[in-house]
């Protein structure tokens, strides 16, 4: 990530640790300047937003150079930005330890899959590597409705389709219903209606992905449910415990060569986990993940027990 703050030097953020580029202070007029000049480099995108609301998220590419998601704001009346260097080439997950069991849902035929994990914590980069062994080895057509896009994926075995929220639709929802008969990848699940509508979507025999800030299953599988009305939940725990097929759940931890690690809690729904989402005894799957070794399960504690004696940590 590359920082540009008003009353700081231009920083950037390697394996989790922030750095100044240098000593010199960038002042508001500055930052104005640098984020207007981003704004000219993404030629389809108007300040106007930033400069009204005090926000905006949107990325674009630079030939040769690389990808940059960004996210401009206001901060004390001047204009700052983070912004996210985004390769072209899709990442290679051997190399950043996403383990076989984690790509091999992207071979389910059908289901919801949920990716989470705090802000930063390479969920975004975990769905690419889904998608593209999908995009590799099935000839079907992947739509992703995104917020903004990251990663781009080209045409291989299969059509994908990449939408982003605002510019290429109005909203996830909006999209998701325009979404028939696809591989679905939805950015993020950020409310009841988004989360509703991606269930009936999973329930009608699509296969969708998406995210949640959330760390570890059972967290997850209460965050959905909470989401909804009190009159909806004992509805939605029903429909959920029937089209939820897995939760990735990652964070990434400082490595002993200084780069990161990712830790991996990997939970497959089978027919214990199902009666408990169903019955309301979340709390208890904890005990399934940990019992559930032999059907590629593993539990945060476990994943994290093996990368130290790997000696990766």
């Amino acid at each position: 990530d590359i920082f540009i703050v008003s009353g700081l030097p231009l920083a950037y953020k390697i394996n989790n640790s922030i750095q100044n580029q240098s000593e010199e202070k960038l002042y508001p007029d500055a930052t104005r300047r640098m984020i207007l000049e981003i704004y000219e480099l993404a030629s389809q995108r108007d300040p106007k937003r930033l400069l009204e609301k005090g926000d905006d998220d949107f990325s674009f590419s630079l030939v040769g150079v690389s990808r940059f998601r960004v996210s401009t704001y206001k901060q004390r009346g001047s204009l700052a930005a983070v912004i996210r260097v985004v390769k072209f080439d899709l990442p290679d997950p051997a190399q950043l330890g996403v383990p076989q069991t984690v790509l091999d849902l992207g071979r389910l035929k059908k289901g919801l899959v949920l990716v989470t994990g705090p802000a930063g914590s390479g969920k975004s980069t975990t769905l690419a590597c889904m998608i593209d062994l999908i995009n590799r080895s099935r000839n079907c057509h992947v739509i992703t409705l995104e917020d903004p896009i990251e990663y781009l994926h080209s045409h291989k075995k299969s059509v994908v389709s990449q939408r982003e929220i605002s510019n290429d639709t109005e909203s996830y929802v909006t999209a998701l219903r325009a979404a028939l008969r696809h591989v679905i990848l939805l950015g993020e699940m950020r409310d009841y209606e988004t989360i509703s509508t991606a269930m009936t979507a999973a329930e009608t025999g699509h296969l969708v992905f998406s995210t949640l800030h959330t760390v570890g299953a059972a967290n997850t599988i209460d965050r959905v449910i909470d989401a909804f009305p009190l009159n909806q939940q004992p509805q939605i725990r029903v429909q959920l415990s029937m089209v939820l097929q897995a939760v990735v759940s990652q964070q990434l931890i400082p490595a002993k060569d200084g780069s990161v690690a990712p830790a991996f809690e990997i939970m497959k729904v089978n027919g214990a986990i199902r009666n408990m989402i169903r019955e309301s005894k979340v709390h208890q799957i904890d005990t399934v993940i940990y019992s559930s070794a032999g059907e590629g399960m593993i539990s945060m504690d476990a994943s994290i027990l093996e990368l130290f004696r790997q000696g990766k940590i």
